[in-house]
C-alpha cells in the first residue's frame, strides 16, 4: 500500500494513452543493509545496542516476513575477516577498512542462529576479529557503493533498496576534507537509484546539521527547509519494531467508488484501521496422484411423497433454476432465483454522499463495527487522489465529517458511515507509532437504533441493589482510575507472542521468556494510582473476608475424617420397608452407597447379589422390581 500524503501532486498525463501510468510496476523483495560504525566499540554500551537492534530485526524479519533481504556490514574496521559465504565477494571491489558480515540474503534459520552465536561473542572478541581503525576511517562514499554492489550481486529481484547506518558521529568525515564532498555526491546517485537512506543515531544529543541533514536531503530529494530531525530514541524504537511496520503495510480489502454528486465521484480503496494478527499461510491439499482437489456446490431436488413422505426422484439442477417458495395463508408464493437477487441488489456496492455534519456531534467511542480506512486510488478514476485531497483538507478546515451510505460489496448490507478526517498532526506523539499514522479518512461506521441496546445507569441504583450511592461512587472512581490511553497498535496479541517465543525456542533450541506481558499496564503504577481512596473505600465495604482454604484430599487422609462416606440414610429408614419402597418407586436411591444397595435388596427384596456389581446395575435391579 502506497500510503498518501496530502502534499503528494497528482500529474495527469496529456497523452492518448492514460493507462500507461496506471499501470502497477513489478514488486520485488525490500532489501535492508544495516551499517555498523565500528567505532561504536569505544562505547561498549552503544555498540551492543546496535547489535541488538539489529537482533531484533533479525527475529522480527524471520518471523513475520521472511521474504525481505537483509544484510549487515561494518565499517571503520582495521581488519577484514571473510563472511560466512566467501564467494559472495568474488565480482566485488572491497574497499578498505570494512567487513562484510552477511551480504543481502533471505533469512532463514541457519543465518539468524550464525547471527545470534556473533552476539555471544562479540563482546569480547570485536577488537581482535574485527578491531577498530587508528585513521580517518572508510571513505563514505565507497561504503555506499559497496551497498549497492552487494544488493545487484544477489540474485534477487529487489524493488526498493534501504541502508541503515547506526553510529554515534555527527559526520563521517572533516567538513572541508575531499571524501565530505564525495559523500554528498553519491547522495545524488542513491536519489537516482531512488535508494532509501536511515540515520540511526545511538545517542540522543546527535546533530543532523553537520552532515546528515543535508546528506538526507539530496537522498530523498526535500527541500532543507522541510527536513525534520527524528527524535534519535524513536528511530531506535522503530528499528527495533520492524515486525509492526511489516504487519502495517497491509493489503487492500476492495475497492469501491464514491459518489459526491451528479457526475461526479471518485475511486478509492479501504484498509483496516487496526492491525491484525498474521495468521498461518493456507495449505493447498492434494489427492494421491497429486491432483487438486476442488469443491464444487451442487443443487439436488427430490419429489415427496405426500403420503408416505418420502423423497423419490432426485436430480441435479442449475442454482439459477431454483426458487424459493413461501406460504401466505394457503396461496403458496414461488419467487425466482432472479427476482431474490434483485431484492438483494437494492444498492450497487459503493459509497454515496448523503451531507455533512460537525464533528462533535459523532461519539468518542462505536461499539458497532471495527473501522476502517480510506485512501484514494487513481487507477479507476484518473484524478481521484486530487478530489480525495480537495474533500480531505475542506472536511479539516471546517472540523466536518462526511455522512454516506456504504455498501462494501454485492448482496451485503448497506451501513450508514461516517468519514472521520485523520492526520499524522492529529496523533498522540507519545510513542512512535504516531509517525506512522498516515493521513486519509476513517470509515467509523454508525450504530442503528434497532439493534444497539440502551442502557441507563440509573437502573443500577435500584432498591434491589445492595450498594448504596456512594459506594456506587467510590467504586466510579476507582475505575476511572484505573483507565489507561488505549491505542489497538501499541497492544500485540499475547498470544500470538507466546506462540513467536516458542516457534523461535524450537528453531534455535533455546528457552525464551514471553515479553506478552510488558504490553499490559504496570501493576504497581495502578496501585498508586488508587492509594489514596481505599481509606474509604474500606470504610465502607469493609475488610473483606478470606474464604477458607479447602483441605487437600491427603490431609483429609491423614486424620482419617474423610475414612469413608456417610450413608445418606439412616438405619431406621433402611430398615422400615414401606419407606424404601415409596423412595424406590420414586426412583431417589442414588445417593445411597453400594453397601445400602445390597441390603436393600437382601433384606426387602430377597436378593443377593455379588459384592462386585456396579452401582447403577443395583439401581437397576431395584427400579425394575
Amino acid at each position: 500500500m502506497s500510503s498518501w500524503h496530502p502534499e503528494d501532486e497528482i500529474s495527469i498525463s496529456d497523452s492518448e494513452d492514460e493507462d500507461d501510468g496506471l499501470k502497477k510496476a513489478f514488486h520485488g523483495r525490500d532489501a535492508i543493509v544495516f551499517v555498523v560504525d565500528a567505532f561504536l566499540y569505544h562505547e561498549p554500551d552503544f555498540l551492543m545496542a546496535a547489535f541488538s537492534l539489529i537482533r531484533e530485526a533479525f527475529l522480527s524479519g524471520l518471523l513475520v516476513n521472511d521474504k525481505d533481504l537483509m544484510a549487515l556490514i561494518l565499517t571503520n574496521t582495521k581488519n577484514c575477516p571473510e563472511p560466512n559465504e566467501a564467494n559472495c565477494l568474488d565480482a566485488i571491489v572491497m574497499p578498505e577498512n570494512c567487513a562484510v558480515f552477511l551480504p543481502p540474503r533471505q533469512l532463514n534459520t541457519a543465518i539468524v542462529k550464525h547471527y545470534l552465536e556473533f552476539l555471544e561473542t562479540v563482546s569480547e572478541d570485536f577488537e581482535e576479529v574485527y578491531g577498530v581503525c587508528e585513521n580517518d576511517g572508510a571513505n563514505f562514499s565507497h561504503i555506499l557503493r559497496l551497498c549497492l554492489d552487494l544488493v545487484d550481486q544477489c540474485t534477487y529481484s529487489v524493488d526498493n533498496t534501504t541502508i541503515v547506518y547506526l553510529t554515534d558521529k555527527d559526520t563521517p568525515h572533516p567538513v572541508n576534507s575531499e571524501a565530505y564532498g564525495h559523500a554528498l555526491q553519491k547522495a545524488s546517485d542513491l536519489s537516482g537509484k531512488e535508494v532509501e537512506f536511515q540515520i540511526i543515531p545511538m545517542w540522543d544529543e546527535f546533530n543532523y546539521d553537520v552532515f546528515y541533514k543535508e546528506f538526507i536531503c539530496l537522498v530523498h530529494n526535500i527541500e532543507l527547509d522541510s527536513f525534520e530531525p527524528m527524535d534519535p530514541q524513536r528511530s531506535r524504537e522503530m528499528l527495533a519494531d520492524r515486525k509492526f511496520k511489516q504487519n502495517f503495510v497491509r493489503r487492500s480489502l476492495g475497492h469501491f467508488k464514491l459518489t459526491l454528486g451528479p457526475d461526479l465521484a471518485l475511486s478509492a480503496q479501504y484498509f483496516n484501521f487496526y492491525q491484525k494478527a498474521k495468521g498461518p499461510r493456507k495449505v493447498l491439499i492434494r489427492r494421491a496422484d497429486n491432483a487438486v482437489i476442488q469443491r464444487k456446490r451442487l443443487t439436488k431436488v427430490f419429489k415427496k411423497d405426500p403420503e408416505t413422505e418420502e423423497l423419490t426422484d432426485g436430480r441435479l439442477i442449475n442454482i439459477t433454476d431454483a426458487w424459493y417458495e413461501i406460504n401466505l395463508g394457503n396461496t403458496p408464493i414461488r419467487l425466482s432465483y432472479e427476482q431474490v437477487n434483485r431484492v438483494r441488489n437494492l444498492h450497487q456496492p459503493g459509497m454515496m454522499l448523503l451531507g455533512f455534519q460537525p464533528r462533535s456531534c459523532l461519539d468518542n467511542f462505536s461499539y458497532s463495527k471495527t473501522c476502517n480506512f480510506m485512501y484514494p486510488d487513481d487507477s479507476h478514476i484518473v484524478g481521484s487522489k486530487r478530489l480525495f485531497r480537495a474533500l480531505w483538507e475542506r472536511c479539516k478546515a471546517r472540523d466536518k465529517i462526511a455522512i454516506c451510505l456504504f455498501m462494501s460489496k454485492r448482496k451485503s448490507m448497506p451501513r450508514y458511515v461516517a468519514l472521520v478526517p485523520e492526520s499524522r498532526e492529529d496523533a498522540e506523539s507519545g510513542s512512535h507509532y504516531s509517525l506512522i499514522t498516515n493521513d486519509g479518512f476513517k470509515i467509523v461506521y454508525i450504530p442503528c437504533a434497532s439493534y444497539v441496546r440502551e442502557l441507563d445507569p440509573s437502573e443500577w441504583n435500584s432498591i434491589e441493589n445492595s450498594a448504596s450511592g456512594e459506594q456506587v461512587d467510590i467504586c466510579s472512581k476507582i475505575v476511572k482510575k484505573f483507565r489507561l490511553g488505549y491505542d489497538p497498535t501499541m497492544f500485540c496479541d499475547p498470544e500470538l507472542d507466546q506462540l513467536q517465543t516458542k516457534l523461535l525456542g524450537l528453531a534455535f533450541n533455546v528457552t525464551n521468556e514471553s515479553t506478552g506481558s510488558r504490553y499490559f499496564p504496570d501493576a504497581e503504577m495502578q496501585d498508586k494510582r488508587i492509594e489514596s481512596i481505599l481509606p474509604k473505600f474500606q470504610e465502607l465495604f469493609g475488610e473483606d473476608e478470606e474464604p477458607a482454604k479447602k483441605r487437600s484430599a491427603a490431609a483429609s487422609k491423614a486424620d482419617g475424617s474423610n475414612a469413608a462416606k456417610i450413608p445418606k440414610l439412616s438405619t431406621d429408614n433402611l430398615n422400615n420397608k414401606d419407606y424404601v419402597l415409596d423412595m424406590a418407586n420414586k426412583k431417589a436411591l442414588d445417593s445411597c452407597t453400594k453397601d445400602q444397595l445390597l441390603q436393600i435388596l437382601e433384606q426387602h427384596y430377597n436378593r443377593k447379589v455379588a459384592k462386585s456389581t456396579k452401582k447403577q446395575d443395583l439401581l437397576d435391579i431395584i427400579y425394575n422390581n
